[in-house]
Formats: C-alpha cells, structure tokens, sequence
C-alpha cells in the first residue's frame, strides 16, 4: 500500500483538487511545475543553503534523560522548536517563497492558527522583500498576541477573519477569497498539509527534511536508522507528514498521531477529527471533517490555536482509515501537565501544540528497548500567557 500522493492528487480516497474555476490556473501552474521547480540543482542549493544558514538546521536530536527515566523507554527529541521564528513552520516558507519568486509572484498571502505560520511567512516575505498579508482569526490575534506582534514587527498585514468561529478555518477562508480576487500576482503559502493538490504533498516534502535528519541522527547515536515509534501532534499535520515522511514505507516503525480532544471527545468541545470526522470536503481537498449530519462543518476546539482545525490534511486520513498510524486524542488538562512536565524534567518549554504529543507517553506504554522520537514541533514562548493563566503561575 502506498502512502505517497498519487498522479491525481489522492492519498487512498483523500486528497484531490476541489476548487472554483477562478483558482484552477493558478493550482494548475502549481501542479505542473512544483516538482520540476523542486528539482532544480539551483533550487536545491539556495533552499539548503538557507535551511542551513537561515533556520540554523539540522536541528538536534535529544535523547531526554529524564523523561526517559520516567517511562522507562528511550525518548529522543526533534528539537525545530530551536529553528529560526520557533517551529517547524519555516521549512514549508523557505521553500515556498523559493517556489513563488521562480513562479513570478509579487505577493504572498497566508493563513494562521497559532501564528507559527504568519511568522515564518512574514520572516520569508522580509527576507526576500515581498509584499505579505497573513490572515487570522479573531480570537487567535487576542491569544497569540507575541505573534501578531512579530508578523507586524517583519512588515506582513494582519487581517482578522470576523465570521464563523474566528479561528484557522475562518482565516483560511479568507486567504482563499483573496486568492480568488488576486490570482495573477499572488501565491498562497498553505502552512498545514492540507488544501488543493499539490499543497498536501508539496509541503510534505518541504516539511520531510525533519524526517531526512532523524535517520542519520539516529544513526549516529543508536547505529540503526529507524526507531520504533514516531510521535506528532495533529492539526492540519505539517510538522507530523515531516516527521512521518521517510518511515511510511517502514513497517517496522509505528507512527502516532496526537489530536487535540480539547473538552474530551464527546464534550463537543474537541477538535478530534479521527474520531469525530467523516469523509467531506474542505479548503480544497477531500478528508476526514468534523461535520453535522446534513453536512455543516462543526466548530472544533482545543485550547490550543494550533490543532483547533475541524478536519486533517488527507495523507492523514488516509494513515488513520488504513490504520498505518495509531491515533491518540489529548485533552487540554493532560496537553497542558504533559507541557509543564517537560518544562520541569527537561528544561524546555513546548509550544502547546507539541505539548500534546508528549501526553501520548501517558496513554501509550512503551518498551524500556524502545526508541520514540518526538516531534517537539514548537517553542511555548508565544504561549505563556495562556501556561500563566491554566496553572496560576
């Protein structure tokens, strides 16, 4: 079974172009050049060259002692909560600001959650002097306010999105709506994988570098190329499809999805789409979407910005409905104590998002033999205000 995009945009049943005529040459453009563009020597040199000097990749990979000791298996860390604006984000932006100035696009337009992604937009935009306008939610400007700072601070726009739940769908509804009004000039950044083909794949391979790295790493310190486990957190899953990347064909290793159940999964309150979703269509492409019975998206929740999307992008669907991956949902009480257990055992501070995925260590029983990565996806400076608030800090 494979789990890589086929020529028609599908993962399985998942994936595909669902767009308005509007946007058809420009995703067309797109999907006939992203992978030539791709595989340009010139392409692949200035793309490496700034992940190394720019992002400040490889980032480490941590063998953490003390959580080790905790649960009695080996525990590494894929530390992109150590690249340049915090997260993993900056993989995709590099390499799609690279994309769209070959394309001959003046300017670029983004969407944001937790704003990990308007920042790597804004930080590429300013690096390469680009028009940027980055579209998010209303109720994600009041709680990532550090980050709407930085996207201001590197000249990018901020637009709130006023309808619907004032979240990443909203933003990325109106990122679409802008794209429609501007299709000539502008390239739309997608930060997640998710969205029309060729988005899905194409920030996957942007976004496999992490996977890319985690083989020689750990080679070099366990002298076999594969762990046992892989461990991400899961919203739109761009930081989990490039930690997943080069193990899908890998059956030896277990992969494991962590979704934000927010409230609980029953509490309708949750964003956990393997649970709660059904096959629909959104922002493009066809996935596993929390939806009403006659169709009407549901709002999701989770306490943090960043999982607190309805569906998941559908290399994901295609790993829960095939079983390839093991799928967990963390509440927000247990993302939170897992985040401040790592602040306490290892000294480093998750973004909330990644916090999820080390609550899966409470869930999951691993062998002491075991190696689990983790994709440790972001930093929680942007989140202190909300670690402050949960906990009375």
């Amino acid at each position: 079974m494979s789990f890589n995009v086929n020529e028609k945009g599908y993962y399985g049943e998942f994936g595909g172009a669902y767009i308005p005529e509007m946007l058809y040459p420009n995703v067309e453009e797109l999907r006939q050049k992203y992978l030539s563009i791709m595989d340009e020597p010139d392409f692949k040199a200035e793309f490496n060259q700034l992940l190394k000097d720019y992002v400040g990749r490889p980032s480490p990979l941590y063998f953490a002692k003390r959580l080790s000791e905790k649960y009695n298996t080996k525990v590494y860390l894929k530390r992109e909560d150590l690249n340049h604006t915090g997260a993993h984000k900056v993989n995709n932006t590099i390499g799609q600001i690279l994309l769209a100035k070959r394309l001959g696009k003046k300017r670029i337009i983004a969407e944001t959650g937790a704003g990990q992604h308007g920042v790597a937009t804004a930080t590429v935009c300013a690096l390469m002097g680009i028009e940027c306008i980055v579209y998010m939610g209303e109720i994600d400007i009041a709680r990532q306010a550090p980050n709407v700072a930085r996207m201001k601070m590197l000249g990018a726009e901020v637009r709130p999105a006023l309808s619907g739940s004032r979240t990443l769908k909203d933003a990325t509804n109106e990122a679409i709506r802008d794209w429609i009004n501007n299709p000539v000039d502008t390239h739309y950044i997608i930060g997640s994988a998710i969205g029309p083909h060729p988005y899905p794949d194409m920030v996957t391979r942007f976004q496999s570098i992490i996977s890319e790295e985690i083989k020689w790493q750990l080679k070099e310190k366990e002298g076999r190329e594969n762990p046992d486990y892989v461990v991400a957190c899961i919203g739109g899953g761009s930081n989990a499809a490039g930690t997943y990347y080069h193990f899908l064909h890998e059956p030896e290793v277990g992969i494991i999805a962590v979704e934000a159940a927010g409230k609980g999964v029953d509490s309708g309150h949750s964003a956990a789409t393997s649970k709660l979703g059904k096959v629909g269509v959104i922002h493009g492409c066809k996935t596993l979407l929390m939806q009403t019975a006659d169709g009407q998206i549901t709002e999701p929740y989770s306490i943090s910005a960043g999982l607190d999307y309805p569906g998941v992008g559908p290399l994901h669907a295609h790993l829960a409905q095939t079983g390839r991956g093991e799928f967990f949902s963390v509440t927000d009480d247990d993302a939170m104590n897992a985040g401040l257990q790592l602040t306490k055992l290892e000294g480093i501070i998750p973004a909330i998002e990644s916090a999820h995925a080390f609550a899966v260590l409470d869930q999951k029983k691993f062998k002491p033999e075991d190696i689990v990565v983790i994709s440790l996806s972001g930093r929680g400076d942007k989140d202190l205000d909300n670690y402050i608030d949960y906990f009375k800090l």
